[in-house]
């Protein structure tokens, strides 16, 4: 069967409960992730007793190696020619969170071993959890195309996503630490059983988003074509709303990640009140997921970059306002608020963005290919995130961190330009790099849907420069439900 003997892909609507498994799914995916984002570093140099510098390297290494192993998930992912029942993306979703979570608990046994076996043993742990986490979630991000080509509808799969993302984000921030404070005679015990009870529930979750979303869009490629590493990196450079958007999110990802390593340092030593992140985690992430659901209302009345740019503007001077007057508990939490509430758009529309770049990619190629495009786009992130692992383990070092003692006050100095001025930096970067060079609106993206729609009908599909494979021998197969 063919799209054409199905219901219009622009105007297909999705049921509240497909969308409702599909934010399950990164609600699932950030509880086994944030627990490493937000903690694992503290782990290392409070628990482990491994430098702040070697906790940096091993963030950075480890981050570095997923990179790359995105780029592997992309080609396992656009290399498969046989799909099943099952269809061709949930089948990670549903086998590799096993692992992932698995790994996320081991990440936190304390071993007792000498320095150096206890880092190679942390890097090779969290290299590992790199690589079945890439399996588990770039499978769940590149699916997108796949369930539906309405792009309301994919703003919509974008909002419950991180609607799923900013609660696995809250549950995180509130409910680590009061798990771990339970077992004051064994800290190390706390941070292993609280690893595992986060786990052991972001495994059901992934389970729920396999079981409940549909692959209606599925499509295989041609025999000609043989994805690869280096398609990966062709598929950013070769469409330039996919290297805007990388280019933007290495920014965004990097300001995100370190505010949420360095704020459990920051409540603890400057605000001298470690049990106040769970408040702030309460309130801030409330905010994200209030700015979630104003997300498809405000792209459907300014489209998704004017959205993008105000979200990323709310952001810095929430951050800005926090440098000059957070200095107590309320203006700390007021003015995080007022941040958190400027990335719940951001956050949102990078996964909005990615499936149009994917059809973008399609129109001026030929060859539509979303685990090579959408790994692309992650291999971006990763050098986000291993940057935003490795440069709080760098600073913590250079301003003469100390675990568990009284910080100097060039210390708390420093942790204070570390939560604020450095990701503030880094969004006002991301703005201007969106407002200047990305340019494919809502009204481009109709045009190129309706002219992909007309290739199919004719049974072939140009391309713009001679020598790149075409998409006439590509089948689609098209599931109706």
């Amino acid at each position: 069967m063919t799209e054409s003997n199905i219901q219009n892909p622009l105007t297909l609507k999705l049921s509240w409960r497909e969308k409702f498994a599909y934010g399950m799914g990164d609600f699932g995916s950030n509880l086994m992730l944030c627990i490493g984002t937000l903690y694992l570093l503290k782990f290392y140099t409070d628990i482990l007793e491994l430098p702040a510098f070697y906790g940096g390297v091993i963030f950075l290494v480890a981050k570095f190696f997923t990179a790359f192993t995105d780029m592997l998930t992309g080609v396992v992912i656009d290399s498969r020619r046989r799909i099943g029942p099952k269809g061709k993306f949930r089948p990670f979703i549903f086998y590799a969170s096993v692992p992932v979570a698995l790994v996320a608990t081991a990440q936190f046994l304390d071993t007792g071993l000498g320095l150096t076996l206890k880092m190679a043993l942390s890097m090779l742990l969290f290299m590992l959890f790199g690589l079945f986490y890439s399996l588990m979630n770039c499978s769940y991000g590149a699916m997108v195309p796949a369930i539906t080509k309405n792009p309301h509808e994919r703003a919509q799969l974008a909002a419950w996503r991180q609607g799923g993302a900013t609660l696995g984000l809250l549950l995180c921030t509130v409910g680590f630490i009061p798990i771990q404070t339970l077992f004051l005679d064994n800290p190390s015990l706390g941070y292993l059983v609280a690893a595992m009870l986060f786990a052991i529930c972001g495994l059901f979750c992934m389970w729920r988003c396999y079981s409940g979303v549909k692959e209606r869009y599925v499509e295989i490629m041609p025999e000609g074509h043989k994805p690869g590493i280096a398609r990966s990196f062709c598929a950013i450079f070769r469409n330039p709303p996919l290297l805007v958007l990388c280019i933007a999110n290495l920014c965004t990802l990097a300001a995100f990640n370190i505010k949420l390593a360095i704020q459990v340092y920051y409540t603890q030593y400057v605000l001298q009140d470690i049990h106040l992140l769970s408040w702030m985690g309460f309130f801030s992430m409330g905010c994200i997921l209030i700015g979630v659901l104003m997300v498809p209302a405000a792209v459907k009345r300014f489209g998704k970059k004017r959205v993008y740019l105000g979200g990323l503007l709310l952001w810095a001077a929430g951050d800005l306002l926090n440098y000059g007057w957070g200095s107590s508990s309320v203006s700390f939490v007021l003015f995080s608020c007022m941040a958190f509430f400027g990335t719940a758009f951001v956050n949102s529309l990078n996964w909005a963005l990615v499936p149009d770049t994917v059809d973008y990619g399609e129109w001026k190629t030929g060859v539509r290919a979303e685990g090579s495009v959408y790994t692309g786009y992650t291999f971006s992130r990763k050098i986000s995130a291993a940057l935003a692992g490795f440069l709080p383990g760098i600073m913590l070092t250079q301003i003469g961190y100390i675990p568990n003692v009284v910080q100097s006050e060039a210390t708390l100095v420093g942790l204070r330009q570390l939560i604020f001025i450095w990701p503030c930096g880094l969004a006002i970067i991301a703005a201007i790099t969106m407002g200047l060079f990305y340019k494919l609106n809502e009204q481009r993206f109709v045009k190129i849907i309706a002219e992909l729609n007309a290739r199919k009908s004719a049974g072939a599909a140009p391309v713009d420069r001679p020598g790149t494979a075409n998409a006439a021998g590509r089948r689609v197969k098209a599931i109706s439900h």
